[in-house]
């Protein structure tokens, strides 16, 4: 046991200057010989499983480390810390400069990244399908086709205005000018359709039902200042095509216990998606010109969307070379599965779950069987390596211990970091609290009341109510009358109070009743009125020639003597509805 731990502590002081990494020996009676992937062959990625504290994270350390001695460009996404928290005790002088150390736990100076920044339009299908497929993998269970429908045609939107965040996804679906603004830049057919034709004419009950979800799922997402300060800046701060081409460090530290589980699982998914885009973008350059650049995914189960299957497939053309690593198969959907099998060059397994044991067994047989699996040791590994681009035979081998040499430039490196990429949180939140209460008027010249023809709701819109009559001072004289003229309130201009004035909604000439029937109601509701104006009865069809009974005559003048006594009016007889009012 002691000479085996000895084979494990075998040190690289010195990376290999040359296309091999190196992470194992042979095992095949005591041959321990040092082997490991050439260049060539990783970048048809490399796939490794095992359960927790086999050494999976040791296997990973030791190539992350030689990258960057051998300069390498490197990213790494860990949803623990740990790995990263490691890797940067080995970043040597000469590369300080070159790494980007993005921690979202430092909420004093939060790095900047905009994943709607600056995308070319061939890949906006791509940027929104990813983002969508990221909330979709979190809230798979209440998620539905008219909440991905919406909120795609939100995304898409977004990605034609220029300085547009993720901020502005929940304020598209409730703000209506800054809906306008963005609309106004829709150049797509279909997305400018959907804003127009459709969104504006939902019913207000059918919008709030089917943006509730949406507002619900995206505003948890955003609502946490840590979260927010990074997604809401619309200027990164980090190039990832700059950091591919000129071989810089990446470094994401996405601890799930300092972030949560689903903030780190959101922000590693679109780093993810932001290094596929500049992948991708590098068809501008000769594919002998493009520089590897090593992605190193830590637990890539929680990042793996419907989208990592397209990495996986294009990634090679593009010198995205993918290292993946993770604990047991059920994490993974059936597609990513399917292209984890399909395209992946070296696969290496320690121990495994009975489960996995058998799944694996197709892959190493006749080699090794399931009970092999299942009883590995710590540090052991079965492989299949690719060898200039063949893939070989299932072997035996166990992984090299950790690499001596740990650098003392941890904090220099941290510090470098956060000067050169991140910004003051004070100053963020004042941006962002500008943006949020920032009206559209006058932004782009565009008054707030400026109206889309195109954008104008077909469907009928009830008219409002009459609003309230606005109550007048109690130095007001007693009004003995009303008059049906439209121009009535005018009356009281000369001695009204000052107030804001509400408009009334138009009147409708063809119907003096209503117009009367309103003002009467109103001005009964103010005290200093009451009883002082009398409704004139509707005129009824005449159906007969017979006038009022004795009865209801009678009834009248009681009422007509109660209201004066009630108004102290010294008897005065209240006008006629055709008389004016004086005062």
């Amino acid at each position: 046991m002691d000479s085996h731990k000895e084979t494990q502590t075998e040190q690289i002081n010195t990376a290999p200057k040359h296309d091999i990494t190196f992470f194992a020996q042979t095992n095949f009676r005591n041959e321990q010989r040092r082997f490991g992937v050439k260049r060539d062959d990783r970048r048809r990625h490399m796939y490794v499983i095992g359960k927790t504290g086999m050494g999976k994270s040791t296997l990973l350390e030791n190539m992350i480390i030689q990258d960057i001695q051998n300069g390498e460009g490197v990213a790494v996404v860990d949803p623990h810390g740990d790995l990263v928290e490691k890797v940067v005790k080995y970043i040597p002088s000469h590369r300080i400069n070159d790494v980007v150390y993005f921690n979202p736990a430092d909420t004093e100076f939060p790095i900047a990244f905009n994943i709607l920044e600056n995308v070319s339009a061939e890949y906006k299908h791509l940027v929104s399908n990813g983002l969508v497929g990221v909330f979709k993998k979190i809230w798979a269970d209440s998620w539905g086709p008219r909440l991905e429908y919406i909120l795609i045609n939100t995304i898409l939107a977004l990605l034609e205005y220029p300085g547009s965040t993720l901020l502005g996804v929940t304020r598209m679906l409730v703000d209506p000018k800054y809906r306008k603004k963005i609309i106004r830049n829709i150049s797509d057919p279909v997305v400018k359709a959907f804003w127009v034709s459709e969104y504006n004419n939902y019913t207000e009950k059918f919008r709030n039902e089917a943006i509730a979800p949406i507002q619900n799922k995206v505003g948890q997402f955003l609502s946490s200042s840590l979260i927010r300060n990074i997604v809401g800046q619309t200027r990164s701060t980090i190039d990832m095509r700059e950091i591919m081409d000129s071989g810089k460090i990446l470094l994401m530290n996405l601890s799930k216990g300092r972030i949560g589980e689903e903030n780190a699982a959101l922000l590693g998914a679109m780093m993810i998606t932001k290094i596929q885009l500049a992948a991708m973008s590098r068809v501008d350059i000769e594919e002998k010109d493009r520089k590897d650049f090593f992605l190193y995914v830590d637990e890539f189960q929680n990042f793996s969307t419907e989208s990592f299957a397209n990495i996986l497939s294009e990634a090679r053309k593009y010198r995205l070379c993918l290292t993946m690593a993770h604990q047991y198969i059920e994490q993974l959907s059936d597609e990513v599965r399917a292209a984890v099998f399909g395209n992946v060059g070296t696969m290496i397994a320690f121990r495994v779950g009975a489960t996995d044991a058998e799944e694996f067994e197709k892959e190493f047989q006749p080699v090794f069987t399931a009970e092999d699996m299942v009883t590995l040791p710590a540090h052991h590994i079965y492989l299949r390596l690719m060898i200039d681009g063949v893939t070989s035979e299932p072997f035996s081998a166990s992984t090299l211990g950790p690499i001596e040499g740990e650098t003392p430039n941890r904090e220099k490196v941290i510090t470098v970091s956060r000067e050169r990429y991140g910004r003051g949180r004070e100053v963020i939140e004042e941006k962002i609290r500008k943006w949020a209460a920032h009206t559209t008027g006058g932004e782009d010249g565009a008054s707030e009341d400026d109206e889309f023809d195109d954008a104008a709701p077909s469907v009928p819109v009830e008219a409002p109510a009459l609003p309230p009559v606005p109550v007048l001072r109690e130095e007001q004289p007693v009004v003995h009358g009303v008059s049906t003229h439209i121009n009535l309130l005018e009356s009281f201009a000369p001695t009204r109070p000052t107030m804001d004035a509400v408009p009334l909604p138009p009147v409708q000439k063809q119907e003096p009743e209503r117009v009367f029937d309103s003002l009467y109601d109103a001005l009964q509701a103010i005290p200093q009125f009451e009883g002082a104006v009398e409704k004139q009865p509707q005129q009824q069809p005449q159906a007969s020639q017979q006038g009022p009974s004795s009865s209801t005559k009678k009834k009248r003048k009681r009422n007509r003597k109660r209201k004066r006594k009630s108004s102290g009016d010294g008897g005065q007889k209240p006008l006629d509805p055709g008389q004016s009012v004086h005062f």
